[in-house]
């Protein structure tokens, strides 16, 4: 090749490259190009899915795409968390869980994918406080006369949880921790056959996130509010103090939810999935909403919804070896 004709092909070539860079879209498809998928990892008329909805429907607006919401549910939010793992990176998959899967079942070996590589959190969206409640088997109406009770006879205070190692199970080790009272742990298989053990007076009390229908039977007098993990007290229950009132900050926790995506997805759609949920949540209409199923709105960075979800798994790690809690 003589030097004139290399010199026609190199400026061809930065001709070319020119060309490409005044055109994005030559290097980056438009996001999104299809629509989007929410995996729920639950069941659909819980508390995530109806969040998850709602987000879904006004996001789809403002993305100009479609957003559906696909509920995959089992092994506490882990099976839905690992279909979204191995998603493509593209921004088109996206998962809605609570931090569970990430900072608590990883350290009872039932995480199918690695919570720090394979995932990324994009935005805290709600706080699902977490309640004590007293049922018809407890003689004791506030936290105080509980523990006086459970000290007085140890072992004779039984509290139920949704199960091994969830945060009510946490909530509960805390607790023991913090008072030195000697408390029975009643793990069930989920919420369900929990609430109805409860309405029967088959234990003595209960940890359960808040939500209309648990609401509706503290104001029916069917079960006792004792405390409540949250960063305040809930308005509709204005008298009952929180955990960290009560002075166990420790065990003042409630069950934080959030949208992530597959790691490697582009940091400009995290941004803008962010920005969006974050404007979201100073709307009225979805602040309602979110008011009326008992939850609070977070928000914030997806840096620090990271930086959370790592304190709180290394808090966890630290609680469950010191209790010796097991997967079950």
């Amino acid at each position: 090749m003589n030097s004139t004709t290399f010199i026609a092909n190199r400026r061809a070539a930065l001709a070319t490259l020119a060309a490409l860079a005044a055109s994005p879209a030559a290097f980056a498809q438009p996001w999104p190009a299809k629509p989007v998928k929410i995996t729920v990892a639950y069941p659909p008329g819980g508390v995530a899915d109806s969040v998850a909805r709602l987000l879904a429907d006004r996001l789809a607006p403002v993305l100009g795409q479609s957003v559906v919401v696909d509920n995959k549910a089992g092994a506490s939010g882990s099976i839905g968390l690992d279909a979204v793992a191995k998603a493509a990176p593209d921004g088109h998959s996206l998962g809605f869980a609570a931090i569970s899967p990430l900072v608590l079942n990883p350290h009872l070996g039932k995480s199918p994918f690695d919570p720090v590589k394979d995932i990324v959190p994009v935005v805290s969206v709600i706080a699902s406080p977490v309640l004590l409640l007293g049922t018809s088997a407890l003689a004791a109406r506030d936290f105080k006369a509980l523990i006086d009770a459970a000290k007085a006879r140890p072992g004779a205070v039984r509290w139920a949880t949704s199960g091994p190692a969830s945060l009510g199970h946490i909530v509960l080790e805390q607790v023991k921790a913090g008072t030195g009272a000697d408390i029975t742990h009643i793990p069930y298989k989920g919420g369900g056959q929990q609430i109805n053990d409860a309405l029967g007076g088959q234990f003595e009390v209960l940890s359960v996130n808040a939500g209309p229908a648990v609401m509706g039977r503290i104001k029916a007098g069917k079960l006792t509010s004792l405390a409540v993990g949250s960063p305040a007290r809930l308005e509709q229950l204005p008298n009952v103090p929180t955990l960290a009132e009560l002075g166990l900050p420790a065990a003042n926790v409630a069950s934080v939810f959030g949208l992530f995506a597959p790691a490697g997805t582009p940091v400009a759609v995290i941004e803008r999935l962010n920005a969006e949920v974050n404007k979201l949540l100073k709307d009225k209409d979805v602040l309602a909403k979110i008011d009326a199923a008992d939850n609070l709105p977070t928000g914030g960075s997806a840096a620090d919804f990271g930086k959370f979800i790592a304190n709180e798994s290394a808090n966890n790690a630290r609680i469950i070896k010191a209790a010796g809690i097991t997967a079950g």
